[in-house]
């Protein structure tokens, strides 16, 4: 590679928002650099533990004493890392980073990002949550309505394919569906049971998951999922959407892009004169060699905290407090969902019932409250909503003492009773002192700044949990089920792996960084397109939203390239 060569765009990171930002800008025509911090991926190539079993691992897949001190913040999740999977989880030793209060900061550097691990979940706002914030007077308004990222939505759901339920709710806007899953028997059951117990609107539907669940020829050699559930292992079949599946080949296809793997961008690189980004300053991960790379457009799609981090570190004469800085808005309102936290139930019955396959998907409870007069709550503002799953499992066949001989036979080859449980995902508001600053005296192996997050639940948060808990309790007694308890795991903001904020959207360059199409107010050559620009948070799953605005703000910068304004 040339540092001499000028690039027309540069794309920082690989994940849900950098493959996008490729794709768009290369199918429009425009030379391509995309650096990734992280080592390569390659699709089908690279996924080493596609196909293992369970018992191809030893301790069933647990991490060694040695691996857990490696991963000890990662591990926070509960579920992930684990030995099948734990090369696309990060080393908390090599990537340290600060807590002046917890902040559970799950991530993957490598050429996919976290799209290979996602829950592709995909929903879609609407603009009970886009007019939210001006509304009931909190934070600042967002400078787009949903009439705005509509169309976009339907573009990134065509070409990922979601698969869904049409369902007709205003608050919950349908998409261009791939035919929905399929609920079992004791979901089917619960569904009837929300619908005929309650009056307030509530229901529950099979999750809108970005995978293929029907093979057309425009999905570009994906295939349809093969219900194995070892999503993130990385697919071989591109049955769910990841970066290494379709987008990033999409732009590869077009010829005008260049992938740099191991590049580790710290800095976009401003120039006074010009008024104007000119490029990025990059370490080598491996070599620890500096680079500058020269671009006319930069996306910064590196994830919201990554991303705000770069900012920070931007220094010039123009923003000496980082890029898009003098107002002291960078690293603030900083967001995520609440997460494990909800309801389990044992279920009497269906003992003839089974099901097919490992279905990688739940039900989803969509949000209820605060919609209308009727469910408005008087302890907390916006809402939540609900992912869970029933299922049979028999819990005596780990424990050898349970049985030995024709018992122990017998009893493994029967399924165990059907148990149900849910977990609830609650909006987090903006509040304007939730910030990441870069440490002051702490950097790493790179000789960078570590982040140092102060960060907090604050009292309406605090209110919905109890809601949230109390209202799943609520759902499972209705239907009937036993054992019902509630359940609320240890945890900070971040742990929901849904962090945002940072470099919000707004109308005034003095209380927001972006403008309605992502750009830096004052570097509009500069646009940022992850986690970081969301003005507020919403309740559901925020990666389709990510694509959309990503999309349409790649198509607006090609537009203005093409016009000469980035010259």
């Amino acid at each position: 590679m040339n540092e001499n060569t000028v690039y027309d765009a540069i794309v920082v990171g690989t994940g849900i928002s950098g493959g996008w930002a490729a794709k768009e800008l290369c199918e429009n025509g425009l030379k391509t650099l995309v650096l990734e911090r992280g080592p390569m991926v390659k699709h089908i190539e690279d996924y080493k533990t596609m196909h293992d079993d369970p018992w191809d691992y030893p301790f069933k897949g647990e991490l060694t004493r040695e691996d857990k001190k490696k991963y000890h913040k990662q591990l926070r999740v509960g579920w992930a890392p684990r030995d099948d999977v734990k090369h696309f989880f990060v080393n908390d030793l090599e990537h340290p980073y600060q807590e002046t209060k917890r902040f559970d900061w799950i991530r993957g550097y490598h050429v996919g990002g976290r799209s290979i691990t996602w829950g592709r979940q995909s929903y879609r706002w609407s603009d009970v949550d886009f007019e939210a914030n001006k509304n009931e007077g909190i934070a600042i308004d967002w400078p787009v309505r949903y009439k705005d990222i509509a169309p976009w939505y339907d573009k990134v759901e065509e070409y990922i394919g979601v698969s869904g339920e049409v369902l007709g709710l205003s608050h919950l806007p349908d998409g261009k569906f791939q035919p929905a899953m399929k609920l079992n028997c004791v979901e089917q059951n619960l569904q009837k049971s929300i619908a005929k117990k309650f009056d307030d609107g509530r229901l529950l539907t099979i999750g809108r998951v970005a995978h293929i669940t029907e093979s057309t020829a425009e999905f570009e050699g994906r295939g349809p999922c093969q219900y194995r559930n070892r999503c993130w292992r990385g697919c071989p079949f591109g049955g769910y959407f990841s970066s290494n599946s379709s987008t990033l080949p999409a732009a590869e296809r077009t010829g005008n892009m260049t992938l740099r793997a191991n590049s580790i961008v710290h800095e976009v690189i401003y120039d006074d004169a010009q008024q104007k980004a000119t490029g990025v300053r990059v370490i080598d991960r491996e070599t620890h060699e500096t680079l500058e790379f020269k671009g006319k457009i930069i996306f910064l799609c590196a994830s919201a905290m990554a991303s705000t981090g770069i900012l920070l570190q931007s220094k010039s004469k123009t923003f000496p407090n980082g890029l898009g800085n003098n107002h002291d808005e960078v690293g603030r309102n900083i967001m995520d969902h609440h997460y494990q936290l909800g309801a389990n139930a044992k279920v009497d019955g269906y003992l003839d019932k089974y099901y097919k396959g490992r279905r990688p998907n739940g039900f989803y409870i969509p949000r209820f409250v605060n919609l209308n007069d009727k469910t408005k709550q008087k302890d907390f503002v916006r809402g939540f909503g609900y992912q869970g799953g029933a299922s049979r499992g028999n819990w005596q066949e780990t424990v050898a003492e349970m049985g030995y001989g024709k018992d122990l036979k017998e009893a493994i080859l029967q399924p165990g009773e059907w148990q149900i449980g849910m977990t609830g995902f609650g909006e987090m508001l903006p509040h304007h002192d939730n910030r990441v600053t870069l440490s002051k005296d702490k950097k790493d192996q790179w000789g960078l700044p570590q982040l140092d997050f102060d960060v907090e639940f604050k009292e309406n948060e605090i209110k919905m949990r109890e809601a949230i808990k109390k209202e799943a309790v609520a759902i499972f007694k209705a239907a009937g089920f036993k054992d019902v308890q509630a359940y609320d795991t240890e945890t900070g903001p971040g742990l929901g792996i849904h962090e945002m904020g940072g470099a919000r959207m707004g109308h005034d360059p003095k209380t927001s960084v972006l403008n309605k199409y992502n750009q830096v107010h004052d570097a509009p050559n500069v646009y940022v397109t992850d986690g970081a620009f969301m003005t507020s948070s919403s309740c559901v799953n925020p990666s389709l939203t990510y694509m959309a605005f990503t999309a349409r703000a790649a198509n607006h910068a090609a537009e203005q390239f093409k016009q000469n304004k980035f010259s």
